[in-house]
Order: structure tokens, then sequence, then C-alpha cells
């Protein structure tokens, strides 16, 4: 025998041993389709845990010397395990609450409908004993404002004073840019004609100059801002509520894309009772509009930071506090047209009968941050150590926020940073390879690659075919070498991953959407499933700087994981929104498990 061999021998025996002496490990899974999304998406047949980790992933055979007598042996029967889902843009704080306030459930509907759904609501107050005084306000949640039929049907204030009460109405859509209010409401709001728009937002008038009481982007704020507070108890009641929504699609992370003291405040109560059940990341608003500077900003966020964040990632969930939250414009899509475009919104100069579509006088408000003052932003946010997550849904908003991160990478302070643009609804396509030049992540929400009416009649006409043909470039960023990674934005949609995921690998709508929505949202082609799946592991964990702990399974990594009642890979591509998650393990401890679970 070689000397070689001799000690290659030893280094074998050794590790034998190490292995056989290793204490048992808490958990095993055998028998399973265990899909790793490792570096080569290699599919295992077993799985170990012990303390909170995963200390092995292979073939049954190996989990012998890893299970003794006190260890949990879980036959899987065939089923898929693989990493729990991490959600890199939600608000679960608005989700929660809106799970427990008058909702139009995202529906389309009729004006008729509209208020009818409304007025069912406050009837039922009434019954119910809930106050309901004309000093009460009425907040109404998940208005698909552009699915209001017919195509392009407008609601005014008029629409909400038609309803049998004394109380102000607000009406919030679903989207999050607009709000509706009733007469009583705009009187509340000291909105009068000479009122101005304030930055960053816009109030809808009629054509003598009346506010309609619709109220887009930074505009809502005057009415949003006399709403009482949540209290504490309505907080916990909405932070709980998202957690167990959570639990069962399955989702071990996330990240809070907009998030308040009040907010992080719930979830550390929640965490200091265990009832923590996912890995909770928080990005504070840094916004300049109210006179802030980009120090004192990221100052405010640093001391709120300072106040909630938990420390290094353990075993067991918590809180962390470390991106910031950046608006650079609002929605592409009718009727708000608040995205920020490079060439202008589309407007018919013809008739119905016979359109023609001609450029309009607008192509969105300027960007919400000026290139210097987003330049400063960042650099502020670089030189503390947060990383920005910014909101841009229009081409302009893209470009230009790419355009200061190519700044900031220039400087010594941004080499680190990991900034994610959230949305990218339409991208110039000359601006998709410098996402992977910049190394800056899209984060996308693949529900909206659908025919449906935000996506149609809210949004064609107006762009153009040239344009309309890039709207939702998920492959599109995917195939120039972008990270992409996944974002469900709830409550702006209902909290359905696996209605997202089928989506973003088909690009097709429910199969109840109507004749209107069949078919593909254009000749994109979808995700495939294995960069789908990444997307809301692996990449969005990357996003939070998780990666090294969480996104995949792999020994030394926490042991978030879940266990579905159908295979990914094997199904039909309609039936991934089927899918349902049996099983959802947060570091090694079972936080929701289905009946069909054993």
């Amino acid at each position: 025998m070689t000397s070689r061999a001799y000690f290659a021998g030893l280094t074998l025996l050794a590790a034998v041993s190490a292995h056989a002496a290793a204490p048992p490990a808490d958990t095993v899974y055998r028998n399973g389709y265990i899909y790793t999304v490792d570096a080569k998406d290699s599919v295992q047949q077993a799985l170990a845990v012990r303390a909170g980790r995963i200390v092995y992933v292979g073939d049954n055979a190996g989990l012998q010397p890893l299970t003794g007598k006190a260890t949990k042996v879980v036959d899987l029967k065939g089923r898929m395990l693989m990493p729990g889902l991490v959600d890199g843009h939600m608000h679960p704080q608005s989700g929660g609450s809106r799970l427990l306030n008058c909702s139009l459930d995202y529906q389309a509907l009729t004006v008729a409908q509209f208020q009818s759904r409304i007025q069912a609501c406050i009837d039922k107050d009434k019954l119910s004993g809930k106050p309901s005084g004309p000093e009460r306000w009425l907040v109404v949640v998940n208005w698909f404002q552009q699915g209001m039929l017919p195509e392009g049907v407008e609601t005014t204030a008029a629409t909400l004073d038609a309803l049998k009460t004394d109380r102000p109405v607000l009406v919030r859509s679903s989207f999050g840019h607009s709000v509706q209010l009733n007469s009583k409401a705009i009187k509340l709001a000291g909105i009068t004609r000479e009122t101005k728009d304030p930055a960053g937002g816009k109030i809808t008038r009629d054509a003598g100059g009346n506010a309609t009481g619709l109220l887009e982007d930074a505009a809502q704020d005057m009415a949003m801002n006399l709403l009482p507070p949540l209290t504490v108890a309505e907080n916990l009641a909405a932070s709980t509520a998202a957690l167990a929504a959570m639990r069962q699609q399955g989702i071990t992370s996330f990240l809070d894309a907009y998030t308040d003291p009040e907010t992080m405040t719930a979830f550390t109560d929640l965490h200091k009772q265990g009832k923590l059940t996912a890995r909770a990341h928080f990005a504070v608003l840094v916004d300049l509009d109210k006179g802030a500077t980009p120090q004192s900003a990221v100052a405010e966020l640093l001391k709120q930071q300072k106040q909630f964040d938990q420390g290094p990632t353990a075993v067991a969930p918590s809180l962390q506090v470390r991106h910031a939250k950046l608006f650079m414009d609002g929605v592409i899509s009718a009727p708000a047209f608040t995205g920020a475009m490079l060439e202008p919104y589309l407007v018919n100069k013809g008739t119905a009968a016979k359109p023609d579509w001609q450029p309009g006088a607008s192509n969105g408000p300027a960007s919400y941050f000026t290139q210097e003052a987003l330049r400063t932003t960042l650099t502020e946010l670089a030189n503390a150590k947060i990383d920005p997550h910014i909101h841009v849904d229009g081409d302009r908003a893209v470009r230009e926020t790419l355009d200061a991160i190519e700044y900031l990478r220039s400087t010594p302070a941004g080499k680190d940073v990991r900034p994610a643009l959230a949305h990218d609804e339409i991208v110039d396509p000359a601006d998709y390879p410098r996402f992977a030049k910049l190394d800056v992540t899209p984060v996308l929400s693949f529900q909206w690659a659908k025919p449906a009416p935000d996506t149609v009649g809210a949004l064609k006409d107006y762009m153009g075919p040239a344009r309309y043909a890039t709207v939702e470039p998920q492959a599109l960023l995917l195939d120039a070498g972008a990270r992409i990674a996944y974002g469900s934005d709830w409550p702006v949609d209902p909290l359905d991953e696996w209605f997202a995921l089928k989506v973003g690998v088909t690009r097709t709508a429910a199969p109840d959407a109507g004749k209107e929505y069949a078919g593909r949202l254009g000749k994109q082609p979808g995700l495939t499933r294995e960069a789908a799946l990444r997307a809301i592991t692996l990449n969005a964990a990357y996003t939070l700087r998780q990666e090294a702990l969480t996104g995949s399974l792999e020994v030394g990594k926490l042991a978030d994981m879940i266990v579905l009642d159908r295979n990914f890979f094997t199904i039909p591509a309609q039936d991934i929104a089927n899918i349902k998650v049996l099983q959802t393990v947060v570091g090694g401890k079972i936080v929701y498990q289905a009946k069909g679970m054993r």
C-alpha cells in the first residue's frame, strides 16, 4: 500500500468513526423526494435533524447511525420535502388586520355589488353592537379597483354617499396605492378645491375641479392619518392571524416590506410568548416627503433597529431590522397611472367604437426621489450597513434607481450592499442585463403575470403593443442573468404562494377567471419550475442575508422545511396551484401540521 493510500484510508476510517459516534438525530425523514435547492438542485431520499439544524442529507442507509431509541422517524412515503418558503416582500400586519376587517375579497364587482357589500358591513356592525356612530370610520379593504365592472367604470364620493350611513367611509384599494372616500370623509380630511396635491401624491378631481374622493399614493395619508390607530390588542390579533396564514402556506421566513414600531412591537410580544413561528425581517420606511433628510431618516431607522433587532440568527425564529423601504413611484395600471414611465401613457384620441391610441401628456409623476436625493440616501444606508428595498413599478423608476445604484457601486460604501428592486412590472429591455451587472435582485410577484383586469383592461391599451409585450418580464430578467426572488406583496393579493408559483410557470389565470382572461399573458416564456422554487427559497433568503442559514436543505443549515401533499415537479403545471402544505418546520420545530400528515 502506498503512503497516499494509507493516509486516505485513515481519513475515511476517521470520518466513518466520527459519523458513527455522533449523537442520534432528533428527527429523521426517510423514503422521500427531498428537493434540496443546493447548487445542483439535487434530489435526495432522507434527511436528519438535530438541535434544529440539518445534520444529514442523503439516502436511507445513511440514517442508520443517526437513528436512536428516542429519534422520531417520519416515513414520507414518497412525498416531497423542500426548503420552507421565504417570502421576500409582504405586509403581514396589514394582511393580518385585513383578515379581521370588512373586506371586498379582491372580487371584480359592479358598482351595485360594490355598494351592496359595503352596506352589508355597515348593517352587520349595527347588529353586532360594534361602535358605529357618526364619528366611527368604516374602513373597507381588499377592493380590486382595477377589476370594477364594466371595464373602465369609476367610483366617486357619490358612489359611497348612496349608502345608508352617516359614518365617514374609506375604501382601500388592494394595490395599496388608492383610497376612495365618501363626502363626509373628504370633509374630515380637509380637502377642498384649493387643496394642493401633496408631494408624491394625487387628489383626483372632476371636470369642475372638485375632489372625487379618490386619493392616490401619498395623498392617501390625508385620510389615513385620521384613522384611529390599532389598539395593542388589535395589533397582536393581526400579527397572530398573519402568522397562522403563513404557517399554512409553508412560509418560514418573511420580509415586512414597510413596517412601523407598532407592528414590530406586536411581533416582539409574540416572540416573548413563544408564538413567533417564522423568521421575521423588517424594512423601515425611508421617506423624505415630510422634511426628513437622508441623514435624519437613516438615524430614525437605526433607532428602531436598536429597539427591535434581536441580533444574529439563531435556531428559534427572531426579529431582524436590517432593511430600508423606499418608494420611487406608484402603479402603472389605470386608473392610477402613477408608475414612472420612460414614454407617455397612451390615450384614446378616437372613440370607443373606433379607438385611436396615441401618446398622451403624462408619463407618470416625477420619481419620488430625485437622483441626488437617492444617491445620498443609498450612501447613508450603505454606511449604516442597511440594505435598500425599493419599490419600482414603471420603467423610468427602474432605470433611475439602477443609475443611482451604479453610482453607489463605484463608491467604497457600496461594495457590499444588497439592493432589491420590488415589482419591476415593466423594465426597458436595455436595463435587463444591468440587474446582473450591478448585482441587484428583482423581487417579483409571480401571480401578476397572468391575464386579469389589471393586466388587460387597465393596462394593455395604455401601454401599446411593444411595451405591453414586455409586461411582467420575469423570465426575461432571469435569462439576462438576474437573480430573481419572489415576494407575494400580500395583502395586495390573497396570500396564495402556490397559485403564484403556478402563474410564474404558466403565465395563466385560474380556470374560473372567465373567457376574457383565458390563455397566457403575452408571448414571454414562463419560468422553469426549478427557477420558480429557487426564487421563493434560496434567492429570497439571499436578499435577507440568510442564504448561508436557510433557503436550501444542506448539512449545517437551519431545519426550515415543508412537506407537500404532491410533487411540485411531476404534477401538471396547472395543478401546482392546488398544492397543500402538510407540515411546516422552523428550526426543527413543527409549527403547522395538516390532518393528512402522519
